[in-house]
């Protein structure tokens, strides 16, 4: 049985018609709160058509009860206090549409989202913190895009930048693939290219992953390809220099590293170390922090999860507004209707 209840309007000469204020419900809203909860709370475990189908309202009156529950229930004090954050970007459409987003190391979930990814939409974040809570703010984890750095140096002067210790890590993967490739491009054709062609996850694994055929595909790497060889190893010892826990050791590994990669002959070793070399304190300060993107990483694969499910977002704010619902700290426990 649906209930219906039609709220008091009251018509005054100076603030025009006011609408009585209801203990239960938002003012221009015709479901109540617990209703409204119910379908936020399914909206974060599937997609919109779904929640249509189990509520019997419209698709975008769904996309209408987010935006109001995530404007009611999202912590308003969640840019205070903070001390470590991360920034990184998500492609929500082609054609080079990107959301950027900032999140709590500390409390561990997104607290600001803004259509883009350049210096001026973090600038938008950090003008938001004001200068008594950009002076707070001691680390940024980034990974290293420009933009962002950029942005990071003039607001934060005084914050430690620390660079993503797996995308450093990633560079050096794909530096060993570009020099697997070039490989194989010059010696088309032949025995050695089709070899070389089936070492690509070989050279790419973890040691500790790889199966005993991989690891003979390494031996005969290490046998007859020495250059190539010289890129895997150039790309573990990278990994070893930034697995030591004291910042010195780090230092002198990496120093040892850059002029190893330098005088390789490899080109993309050479351009690897000297991108190195441009952000090596930010790249030492891992660690001493222990601090990686890792966390954003893993809201933006929940966020391409939600993005998937719903087959694509048009509009940034409506993606932020699922993004706020499923990974900004927002907990929903409903009563679900049950049968008896």
């Amino acid at each position: 049985m649906m209930l219906t209840y039609a709220p008091r309007r009251v018509q005054c000469p100076l603030c025009g018609v006011r609408v009585e204020s209801i203990p239960w419900a938002d003012g221009g809203s015709r479901f109540t709160w617990a209703f409204e909860e119910m379908v936020a709370y399914l909206a974060q475990i599937t997609d919109k058509t779904k929640v249509t189908e189990l509520t019997g309202i419209a698709w975008a009156t769904v996309g209408s009860i987010v935006a109001r529950v995530v404007s009611r229930r999202l912590d308003p004090d969640r840019l205070k206090g903070l001390r470590s954050i991360g920034v990184d970007e998500f492609s929500y459409r082609k054609r080079h549409r990107y959301l950027t987003i900032v999140v709590d190391h500390e409390r561990r979930r997104v607290i600001w989202a803004g259509e883009g990814r350049s210096a001026e939409v973090l600038g938008q974040f950090f003008e938001q913190l004001g200068e008594q809570g950009r002076a707070a703010i001691e680390t940024v984890t980034i990974d290293m895009a420009a933009g962002y750095r950029k942005a990071i140096r003039e607001w934060l002067p005084n914050a430690q930048i620390v660079y993503d210790r797996f995308h450093v890590q990633r560079l050096a993967s794909d530096a060993v693939d570009e020099v697997r490739r070039e490989m194989v491009r010059v010696a088309e054709g032949s025995d050695e290219a089709r070899a070389i062609k089936n070492t690509r996850y070989a050279l790419l694994k973890n040691p500790w992953n790889l199966t005993n055929l991989e690891h003979s595909k390494l031996a005969q790497i290490q046998d007859a390809n020495k250059p190539l060889y010289r890129a895997y190893l150039l790309k573990e010892t990278l990994a070893q220099a930034l697995d030591y826990s004291q910042p010195w050791r780090a230092r002198d590994a990496l120093r040892r590293w850059t002029a190893w990669a330098s005088r390789s002959k490899l080109k993309p070793f050479v351009k690897l170390a000297r991108t190195i070399r441009r952000h090596f304190e930010g790249i030492i300060a891992y660690v001493r922090t222990r601090l990686t993107n890792g966390l954003v990483e893993g809201i933006n694969n929940k966020l391409r999860m939600v993005a998937r499910r719903a087959f694509g977002f048009h509009s940034a704010d409506a993606l932020a507004g699922m993004l706020f619902l499923v990974c900004g700290g927002i907990r929903l426990d409903p009563p679900i209707p049950t049968r008896s």
